[in-house]
């Protein structure tokens, strides 16, 4: 299989636009590359079976089947499966978009689509794309080498065994062209473990990309949806002090006139009665309190909503990881609440009151608490099927969220569940990349390995976890609580880990 020079791949537009698809076409043949068209996902897969593109631009919203079935299709298909996928989608919610991924998309654009941003993505994959290829092809290569060599040292060997007695001086040599053999086998073996090794670099790249765009987006859409409900929602609590002041007065006048009035007009008497004025006079300052209190739970999942997305994420700083972990389980709220399967669960805090403020990328840290409480929330919905509402009832499903201050410099979080649990061999690959124990479709893999490269890697701690089948999964992480002191002691002493 040759590679072709990046200018030279060919790419499959698919829109049922012809505007976009006009567009595109002319901006991308300029820049060298090969085009074809279609405008419909059934065109698309036989178009993409025939020429077999180097890359597809597809949209997702089409007549017929649309983007997101026949993304599936193509992945589905022995030919086209390897070919990476980008959706032009003026969808913005992140289910969408998380959809596309899990269905197995390297990528997309969102309309009206800019040129160049199109260009440099697809750049950026077809590089990935062909690296790819260029190690695939490599390790064939070696594997056909390996092969010949070992082919070659058994023939070695047959005629070493014939030549034995006839010339005994000869079995020196042949010994030492076969140790050369193996020593070049191993060293074949080493190569090619080398550029496994590449090879899983460059995945977890990726994934680290990916986590990072999917990531951005939700705290750009949190942090926006934050902002434009607080200025209404500060206006009406605002005002809410305002109304029940006048209307309290109202009533107050309302009493002093039934005081000095006891027998009003008739007309007044029974528009009195129709609208139960004493009724309302006894409700309405009962509703202002309801409003008032619904307005300050608004402003807490407001609260909590920009805490969550506030944090870049980029720099160090102090951060209040008790209310970090508060503001996740807040937007996690609705997944904890009662369904019809099961009762809700329960979440138990643990707080140690000397833990104040942690030195960390707040918003990176809250990332690894929203993938670590979601994954336990989805192992105990898993568990649920297995079990009658009146067994649930006996031994609730609880999170428990513990912290502590270990020594004068790590803090320590803990977070268990009471799911299912999973086994010794399973604990030890859970951190892997693209790694997961949920079915096709429901998980993509990265969100632990993510988690695992944010605290070990960037904030210099540690993430482990420990798991009994059926009696549930515990996450311990590991934090400095200040990060120029761990600096100080990794440059004046080795620090071993217990």
């Amino acid at each position: 299989m040759s590679i072709l020079p990046l200018e030279e791949s060919v790419i499959l537009i698919v829109d049922d636009n012809q505007n976009n698809l006009a567009v595109l076409f002319d901006f991308l043949t300029e820049s060298g590359f090969k085009v074809l068209v279609a405008r419909t996902g059934e065109s698309a897969i036989k178009k993409a079976e025939y020429s077999l593109p180097d890359l597809i631009l597809l949209d997702v919203l089409m007549p017929g089947i649309d983007g997101f079935e026949t993304c599936r299709l193509l992945k589905a298909g022995d030919l086209t499966k390897e070919i990476p996928v980008i959706f032009m989608t003026a969808l913005d919610e992140t289910e969408d978009k998380v959809k596309g991924f899990n269905l197995g998309a390297v990528d997309y654009v969102t309309k009206p689509i800019q040129n160049q941003e199109v260009l440099a993505r697809a750049k950026a994959h077809l590089s990935i794309r062909k690296l790819t290829q260029k190690l695939q092809e490599q390790n064939a290569q070696m594997q056909r080498e390996i092969v010949d060599r070992k082919q070659a040292q058994i023939n070695l060997e047959q005629l070493a065994a014939e030549l034995e007695k006839r010339v005994e001086s000869r079995t020196v040599e042949l010994c030492q062209t076969n140790e050369r053999l193996q020593e070049e086998v191993n060293q074949r073996q080493q190569t090619q473990e080398n550029l496994q090794q590449s090879l899983h670099k460059l995945q977890h790249a990726q994934s680290l990309l990916i986590q990072s765009e999917k990531m951005s987006a939700l705290g750009q859409m949190v942090a926006g949806i934050a902002h434009e409900i607080n200025n209404p929602v500060n206006f009406i609590c605002g005002n809410l002090n305002y109304v029940r002041d006048y209307t309290e007065d109202l009533l107050k006048v309302l009493n002093l006139y039934q005081q000095h009035y006891p027998e009003p007009a008739a007309e007044i008497t029974s528009t009195a009665e129709a609208v139960e004025i004493e009724f309302i006079k006894d409700d309405l300052l009962k509703m202002l309190d309801s409003m008032r209190l619904g307005g300050d739970r608004i402003r807490d999942i407001i609260l909590s909503l920009r805490y969550f997305s506030r944090q870049e994420g980029r720099e160090m700083e102090l951060i209040d990881i008790h209310q970090g972990i508060d503001s996740t389980l807040m937007i996690l709220q609705n997944r904890l609440k009662f369904k019809a399967n099961r009762p809700a669960i329960q979440v138990i805090k643990e707080y140690d009151t000397d833990l104040k403020n942690v030195e960390c990328c707040g918003g990176e840290i809250n990332q690894v608490f929203m993938n670590i409480l979601a994954n336990a929330i989805d192992a105990i919905e898993e568990s649920c099927t297995e079990k009658t509402m009146e067994e649930i009832k006996i031994n609730p499903y609880q999170i428990r969220i513990c912290t502590k201050v270990h020594n004068p410099n790590t803090a320590i979080i803990k977070i268990a569940d009471s799911g299912p649990g999973i086994s010794e061999d399973l604990c030890d690959r859970i951190f892997d990349p693209f790694f997961t124990t949920k079915p096709v479709g429901k998980g993509t893999g990265i969100g632990l390995s993510i988690s695992w490269h944010i605290v070990t890697e960037k904030h210099g701690g540690s993430l482990r976890c420990c798991s009994t089948p059926g009696q549930g999964t515990e996450f311990a992480i590991e934090l400095p609580i200040r990060q120029k002191v761990r600096e100080m002691a990794t440059s004046g002493s080795k620090i071993v880990d217990r």
